[in-house]
C-alpha cells in the first residue's frame, strides 16, 4: 500500500503532466489565497482610508506597532523626558491602575505624543489631551456635529469639554481608531465612540507652525468667550503654554498681578479671548494685526 505522501506525490505529478498546477479551493473560485499574518500583528490596525499625508500615515504605523507589541496602558505613561514608553503611576480615581507603576506603557496622550514624534522626527505634541487638541499645530479642526465624514487617518479625536478634554485617540479610517484607553488594558483598536462627550477632532500640521505664536505665563489663567472678564470661561492654562494668536483688540480694561491693560488677543485654536496681561511680550503684541470685528 502506498503511503499518504506517496499518493500526494503521484497526484501532483499527474497534474504537472496535464499542464496545470495544483490549486486550492480559493484559487479555483477565482480568489487569491489568504495572506499570512505575522504572529502578534493586529489585522485591524492600519491606515484604513485614502487621503492621509505621509506624516499622518507614519503616525498611524507607529501607534499600530504598539498594538502589535502588546504595550500596556499605564496612567501617566509616555510622558518622560523623551517620547516613548515609561512606567505609569496610580490614578487615585481608578482602582484598576494599581499595577500601572509596574508596567511600561502609554496613557492616551502619551501614545499620541510618541506616534507623532516618530512621524515628525521631533517632539511636537508633548502634553496632555487638552494641550494636544489645542495645539497651534492644528491644520484643521472638526466639530462633533460633523461626525467622521471629513476625517482622514492620523487625525486626532478628543473627548470631554472645552474646559477638560480627558481622552484622545488616533483615527484609522472606516470608523476605527487606535487608542490607549484605560488601566488594565493594552493599546487597542476600537470603533470610534461618537456618542457621550465626544468633543471633536483635528488634523496635525507636522511642518512649520503658521501664524503668530506667543507663550502665556501664570497658572490657572482662563480664556474667555468674549474680551471681557465677565464673559463665560472657555479654558484655563495649567501653566506657560505656546498659543497661536490671530489678532488683538482694545476692549475691557483689566488689572491683574500688578499690570493694567485693555488689550485682548483672540486665540483661534481655543475659539476664545485672553487678556494680553498673561501673554509674554509688550502690552500691545508686536506684529499681531488688529481684529476687524
Amino acid at each position: 500500500m502506498r503511503s499518504r505522501a506517496g499518493l500526494i506525490g503521484v497526484i501532483m505529478g499527474v497534474l504537472a503532466l496535464l499542464g496545470g498546477a495544483a490549486t486550492s479551493p480559493a484559487q479555483a473560485a477565482g480568489r487569491p489565497p489568504a495572506a499570512v499574518t505575522a504572529p502578534g500583528a493586529d489585522e485591524g490596525c492600519a491606515v484604513l482610508a485614502a487621503g492621509a499625508s505621509a506624516a499622518a500615515e507614519r503616525a498611524v504605523a507607529a501607534a499600530c506597532a504598539q498594538v502589535a507589541a502588546g504595550v500596556w496602558y499605564t496612567w501617566g505613561g509616555g510622558h518622560g523626558p523623551q517620547p516613548g514608553v515609561s512606567y505609569g503611576k496610580v490614578d487615585p480615581t481608578d482602582p484598576a491602575s494599581e499595577h500601572d507603576p509596574e508596567r511600561l506603557g502609554f496613557d492616551c496622550s502619551g501614545l499620541v505624543r510618541y506616534a507623532y514624534a516618530q512621524a515628525a522626527g521631533a517632539d511636537i505634541l508633548n502634553g496632555d489631551a487638552s494641550s494636544q487638541y489645542y495645539t497651534p499645530r492644528a491644520a484643521a479642526r472638526f466639530t462633533a456635529a460633523q461626525g467622521l465624514a471629513p476625517l482622514l487617518p492620523g487625525d486626532l479625536l478628543a473627548w470631554g469639554t472645552s474646559q477638560d478634554l480627558h481622552h484622545i485617540a488616533i483615527y484609522l479610517g472606516a470608523g476605527r481608531m487606535v487608542e490607549a484607553r484605560q488601566s488594565g488594558t493594552k493599546v487597542m483598536v476600537s470603533d470610534v465612540r461618537l456618542g457621550g462627550d465626544y468633543f471633536g477632532a483635528l488634523r496635525v500640521n507636522t511642518g512649520a507652525v503658521t501664524g503668530h505664536v506667543f507663550t502665556t505665563w501664570g497658572t490657572g489663567v482662563w480664556t474667555k468667550a468674549q474680551p471681557s472678564t465677565r464673559a463665560a470661561r472657555v479654558y484655563a492654562f495649567p501653566g506657560p503654554t505656546a498659543v497661536r494668536i490671530a489678532c488683538q483688540k482694545h476692549a475691557e480694561l483689566v488689572t491683574a498681578d500688578g499690570y493694567t491693560n485693555d488689550a485682548w488677543s483672540y486665540l483661534p485654536d481655543y475659539g476664545a479671548w485672553m487678556t494680553n496681561i498673561y501673554i509674554q511680550g509688550p502690552a500691545w503684541l508686536d506684529g499681531v494685526p488688529t481684529c476687524t470685528s
